[in-house]
Formats: C-alpha cells, sequence, structure tokens
C-alpha cells in the first residue's frame, strides 16, 4: 500500500509548478486525473525533445496520471468536471488569476458541491494583491525576488538558475501544503482554498540574507562560485580541474588544513584564525589554495578530503552526474515502458520510505488516453461519449 493510495486528485494545471506538485502525490499513489484542454491538451505536449512524436518533457513530469480531455467552455464538458469534483479529495489548477471563476470552476463554485474540497490554485502572483493579475513565470520571479541580483559574478549581467528553481519551489510548496490541508480535512470535514504564489514561494529560503538584511540592512551581492558567509564553502581549482569544498565550521577547516593539506600553519595565521576572518580575506585564501592545490589532480584532493572527513565533491556535467554510482545505487535513475516512446529513463524518488516507497506505475499517459475509462466509471454509455466527441466537448 501506498501512503496517498486512497487520494483522488483533479489536476488541471500543466506546463510545470501543478503538474510537478500532482506527479508527487502520484509517486506515492494518490489517484490523479488530468483534465487537458481539447487543443492540444497540457502545453508541455509541444515542447520538445520528441521520441515517435512524443514529448519527453510532458512524459517526464507526468507519470502516475490519467488524462482526459474536457472542453470547459462547454456546459456539457463542465458538468462532468462537477461531477469528477463531487468524488475528488483535491483540485489543483494554476491559471492566470481570474480564468477558473471565468470558466466556473473556481473555489467557491467547487466548494458549493463538495465542501470538504482541498482545491489548490497557482499562480504568478497569488490570488490577492496588487498584481495578482498579472501572468507570472519561473524566471520573472528570478528576478523579482532578487535570486537573480545575487547570482553570478560582481559587476557582470544578472544570472538566473540552471533549472526552473521557482517553478519546482512553487510544486514542493503546494505539496507540502495540500498534505497539510488533507490532514486538516480528515480531522475536521473542512476543505479549504490553498493559495500559492510562484514569487513567494522561494521568498522564505533566503535564510542568511534574511538575517544580514533584517538585522544590519546589508543587500546580498553575487558572490560567484563563493559563499557569502563561509569560507572556503566554494569551487577551488585543482590541477585538472574544479571541486567543492565544504568548510562550513571551524573544525572542517582544521581538519582541511592539516590533514589535507598537511599545512597547520594556516591555522595560525591571523588572516584565517575565524571563519569571519576567513571571509574577509577570501580571495587571499582562495589564491593560497589554489597554488596548494595546483600539484594534484582533483580525484586525489576529492579522496584525501573524505578520508580526512571533510565535505567535498566533483562539478559533474548532468550526464556525470545521472551515472554517479551514489546516485544509481540509491535509484535515482529509474526506467520506464512508453507506448510510444518505449523504454524510457526518468528521475526517481529523493524520499525513502521504509514501508512505503514511491513506484512508477505506469508512464505519462498519452493525450485523452482515460477519457472513456474515466467517464464510463461515471456511468456514461459509449453512445453519450461518442455524441460528445462529435460535439467537440470530449476528446
Amino acid at each position: 500500500m501506498l501512503p496517498l493510495q486512497n487520494l483522488k486528485v483533479l489536476d488541471i494545471s500543466q506546463i510545470m509548478a501543478g503538474p510537478y506538485c500532482t506527479m508527487v502525490l502520484a509517486d506515492m499513489g494518490a489517484e490523479v486525473i488530468k483534465v487537458e484542454k481539447l487543443n492540444g491538451g497540457d502545453d508541455s505536449r509541444q515542447m520538445g525533445p520528441y521520441v515517435n512524436d512524443e514529448s519527453t518533457c510532458f512524459s517526464q513530469i507526468n507519470r502516475n496520471k490519467k488524462s482526459i480531455s474536457l472542453n470547459l467552455k462547454d456546459d456539457r464538458a463542465r458538468e462532468i468536471f462537477y461531477r469528477l469534483a463531487r468524488d475528488t479529495d483535491v483540485i489543483v489548477e494554476n491559471y492566470r488569476t481570474g480564468v477558473t471563476r471565468s470558466l466556473a470552476i473556481d473555489y467557491d463554485t467547487i466548494k458549493a458541491i463538495n465542501p470538504g474540497i482541498v482545491y489548490c490554485s497557482i499562480s504568478g502572483y497569488g490570488q490577492t494583491g496588487p498584481y495578482s493579475h498579472r501572468g507570472g513565470f519561473d524566471l520573472v520571479a528570478q528576478g523579482m525576488t532578487g535570486l537573480m541580483s545575487m547570482t553570478g559574478e560582481p559587476g557582470r549581467r544578472p544570472l538566473k538558475t540552471g533549472i526552473a528553481v521557482y517553478d519546482i519551489g512553487a510544486g514542493l510548496t503546494a505539496t507540502y501544503s495540500i498534505l497539510a490541508a488533507v490532514i486538516h480535512q480528515m480531522n475536521t470535514g473542512e476543505g479549504q482554498h490553498i493559495d500559492i504564489a510562484i514569487t513567494e514561494c522561494g521568498l522564505p529560503w533566503f535564510t542568511w540574507e534574511a538575517a544580514a538584511y533584517f538585522a544590519e540592512g546589508r543587500v546580498p551581492q553575487p558572490t560567484g562560485w563563493r559563499h557569502r558567509v563561509s569560507a572556503p564553502y566554494q569551487a577551488i581549482k585543482a590541477r585538472d580541474g574544479y571541486l567543492m569544498l565544504g568548510c562550513a565550521n571551524q573544525r572542517t577547516w582544521e581538519r582541511f588544513a592539516r590533514d589535507v593539506l598537511d599545512r597547520e600553519d594556516l591555522m595560525a595565521d591571523e588572516r584565517f584564525l575565524t571563519n569571519q576572518d576567513r571571509g574577509q580575506h577570501v580571495e587571499e585564501l582562495e589564491a593560497l589554495l589554489e597554488t596548494i592545490m595546483a600539484d594534484r589532480g582533483v580525484d586525489d584532493w576529492l579522496e584525501r578530503c573524505d578520508a580526512a572527513g571533510v565535505p567535498a565533491g566533483p562539478i559533474n556535467d548532468f550526464a556525470q552526474a545521472m551515472s554517479d554510482e551514489h546516485y544509481l545505487a540509491r535509484g535515482m535513475v529509474q526506467e520506464m515502458d512508453h507506448p510510444k516512446i518505449g523504454r524510457m529513463k526518468t528521475i526517481g524518488f529523493p524520499s525513502k520510505f521504509s514501508r512505503t516507497p514511491s513506484q512508477i506505475r505506469q508512464p505519462a499517459p498519452l493525450f485523452g488516453q482515460h477519457t472513456d475509462e474515466v467517464l464510463g466509471e461515471l456511468g456514461m454509455t459509449p453512445d453519450e461519449l461518442a455524441a460528445l466527441r462529435d460535439d467537440g466537448c470530449i476528446r
């Protein structure tokens, strides 16, 4: 049995933030019915690369779900949605604020049908506030929240992160918020509306930055490959490349100087006595360390760090990460059979449950693959389905 096996979810989201949330719920056992628009379905289906004309982007983030296609602008299709909503625990949507109201599938409408519904809205700026009418995307959020002002090198062009960190962050925020609301619903019978803004979800992550700003008014600046508080906690160049070195406290720094570099004299250098001292002299420290470490390769230094208990690691590209023996041993690369793509690899599960491990029960669905199955369970006959299909209500 999976932990969310009895949870029913209607997913009317698309692209990334909402689908990531519902994929996590599905991986943990929830029954997720993905409701897609008639004209092409989820927009990520039009995003390459493609294998056998099927989007691999869509397939990576929609496993363990069923797909139906409804024209929610049509009264008959909307009535089908209401029938599904009556027996659903959770609805997830990421339309622009106000669209669900215009379609009459908003929280207030669904609450009248199912008072216990947990209804999660993910939008750029949230359901309230002066910017609520705007559309919001991950890249806009990275700029607005200050993240891009901290990323990259001083004096250079602002840089985004390598992945859509706010889209995924919004999906994760929605996931734990939904689970909390479901527990509340189980205890009280009360449903509720959850309002997630992509441009807000990452702000609580700025813990050290908030500490400096609220205490001293210090605005964080880009630090490139270095950490803004600890040193050496950064990328360091060795003979044949770079490694990440994590001396985040005094004990680790002393182990590094004494046991890895065999330079106990560095511990007595007044410039490097404390973490604060090392941070104030980080450029001098970096230049000195790279001079010392230029005589050995990355692998050699990583072995020495590991033996001394000093956190360090390689700077992999994605292909190297996906072939790392540790990730493979931990099941972070999974395989599944897709009806069009064939045998395909996908990212595994970061949470390791001892009793209820997540599972890939089925690949991402084909567009509208389960429409007849799901609507048939509502009691609709093949003739009714054929008529609705002919009228453009379903696909």
